[in-house]
């Protein structure tokens, strides 16, 4: 997709936290009705397994209520468990399964450049993430059933993240602003801002040196490294072929009835 899409203005510049990475508050996004999602109560990123004792202030100032962590057992155990913000709830509820995989990462991690090109080259990289994408809203739903009914009901303000805040944290906001009706453009829009250098995800290697690290390497991995628009749009096809419309994904498959997200949006949209 080249066409530019509209910038979203923002009541406030975005803080530049130290060793969280991805942060976002998503608020400002408009609604198909005319409405936007409030600032302050719906915020993305990265761990915050590393999180500075400043990053770990100035997230203990928003008055987060939870922080959902989507990552899995071999995340947490390659990046540490999260920090501990006083007075939030942590809700671990991983979108992946840590045997799923698990050979693939290894490679990632470790593999030479040949075994790279065999697993990554040809689109074959661009063609898993896709996958994993339909899995998720295919499989999931019990978990973004249970983010959105969260919402609902207490669990506001809230942090949503997996590791780098690109997929998993990634496709449960952009679950949690259909079910607020933010306009498709506005989902991708913020979705793409993982892109921003400062933003990434480092790439773990077991080999950091000039071969390791060497360009046609970064090339084969990039795919996996970066938020592409293909991606969300093969989690909204898997939406339309598995449920027909949005409408009945949210009620039939996340069981998500009218006054629940009626409940969503007076707690996370501005008032109309």
């Amino acid at each position: 997709m080249t066409e530019q899409l509209p910038q979203v203005p923002s009541t406030e510049p975005e803080p530049e936290l130290a060793s969280v990475r991805n942060f976002r508050d998503v608020g400002g996004l408009p609604t198909v009705d005319g409405r936007r999602v409030r600032h302050g109560v719906l915020f993305r990123s990265g761990h915050l397994a590393h999180a500075s004792t400043a990053d770990a202030a100035y997230l203990g100032s928003l008055g987060l209520h939870t922080v959902f962590d989507f990552r899995n057992a071999a995340d947490q155990k390659l990046e540490g468990p999260d920090i501990e913000l006083p007075g939030v709830r942590n809700v671990n509820l991983p979108l992946t399964d840590p045997a799923d995989g698990a050979v693939f990462w290894k490679m990632v991690r470790d593999g030479n450049l040949d075994e790279l090109r065999e697993i990554l080259a040809d689109g074959r990289a661009a063609g898993r993430m896709s996958a994993t994408y339909r899995v998720i809203i295919k499989e999931r739903t019990a978990e973004h059933s249970q983010v959105l009914h969260a919402l609902a009901e207490d669990s506001v303000p809230a942090l949503m993240h997996c590791a780098a805040g690109k997929d998993r944290a990634g496709l449960s906001i952009a679950v949690t602003l259909l079910a607020l009706g933010v306009e498709r453009e506005a989902i991708e829009a913020d979705y793409l801002k993982s892109n921003d250098p400062r933003r990434r995800y480092k790439v773990h290697r077991s080999d950091d040196s000039s071969a390791g690290m060497s360009p046609e390497v970064m090339e084969l991995l990039s795919p996996l490294f970066e938020a592409r628009a293909e991606y969300l749009a093969a989690a909204f096809e898997t939406i339309e072929e598995t449920w027909g419309t949005t409408d009945r994904y949210l009620a039939e498959g996340l069981k998500v009835t009218p006054e629940v997200r009626e409940r969503l949006r007076t707690r996370l949209l501005d008032a109309s």
